[in-house]
């Protein structure tokens, strides 16, 4: 039985608040369970030096933490993001990329701001399907506007974290179940099943590939609930 007395293919209570921000073009406060994040979606016509000339668009992201998001104080990164930082922005970037027309946005470029106010696991993969609210309600505006005559975005995209707790597969593990696991895994897919990407390691022996394919199978079941919930949020069909 696992602490927080769910079942081990039960989510935690998710919930999209579209529109928290009143100033970006796009924004979402994100809940799943007790970790929190603010994404914020801004609109930019300004493209990188080196997409200059190849008459697309472009989607980044930015990751970051609140000193006390967590049980003691982290330490803000004021000069240089750290190794995770970097890495989970940049996942955040490529598996929003990863459902949207870059084509259909020539001449614009979004920064997708995701902000942990509160950490109890899962900060990234909540980042992911919290980030892509935000994104979407910003190209509904660009949309809103005339800036944009088709909309780039392909499909929905979420994310949820998997793991093998106790020896038994488990759904969108809190802190306290990642921090003991055997296996960590989280899967990043569209609203069709496609894989975007799967990050997974062995916290200790190896496992095997039936326990993946549980993961996997988990995962799936997940995604598409949190699919649902931002498209509920967002009130489309």
């Amino acid at each position: 039985m696992r602490h927080s007395n769910r079942q081990n293919n039960e989510i935690r209570n998710i919930e999209f608040v579209p529109r928290f921000n009143p100033y970006a073009e796009g924004s979402c406060l994100v809940k799943y369970g007790n970790t929190h994040v603010v994404c914020t979606a801004t609109v930019d016509e300004k493209l990188p030096a080196w997409l200059k000339g190849q008459n697309k668009g472009w989607i980044t992201a930015e990751y970051a933490m609140l000193p006390r998001s967590t049980q003691v104080r982290v330490p803000r990164e004021s000069k240089k993001p750290s190794g995770r930082t970097q890495e989970i922005q940049r996942l955040i970037g490529r598996s929003l990329r990863s459902v949207v027309n870059l084509s259909a946005m020539k001449d614009f470029s979004i920064c997708v701001d995701c902000d942990v106010l509160q950490a109890d696991g899962g900060t990234r993969v909540a980042s992911i399907s919290g980030g892509f609210v935000a994104l979407y309600l910003a190209v509904q505006k660009l949309i809103a506007e005339k800036r944009l005559t088709v909309n780039p975005i392909k499909e929905f995209v979420a994310a949820v974290s998997c793991d093998i707790y106790n020896g038994e597969a488990v759904l969108d593990v809190d802190y306290e179940e990642d921090s003991n696991s055997q296996v960590d895994m989280n899967f990043v897919m569209t609203e069709s099943g496609k894989i975007v990407e799967i990050q997974g390691t062995a916290e200790g022996e190896p496992f095997e590939e039936a326990q993946f394919n549980e993961l996997l199978a988990l995962g799936k079941q997940g995604i598409a609930q949190i699919v649902a919930l931002q498209k509920k949020a967002l009130g489309v069909d």
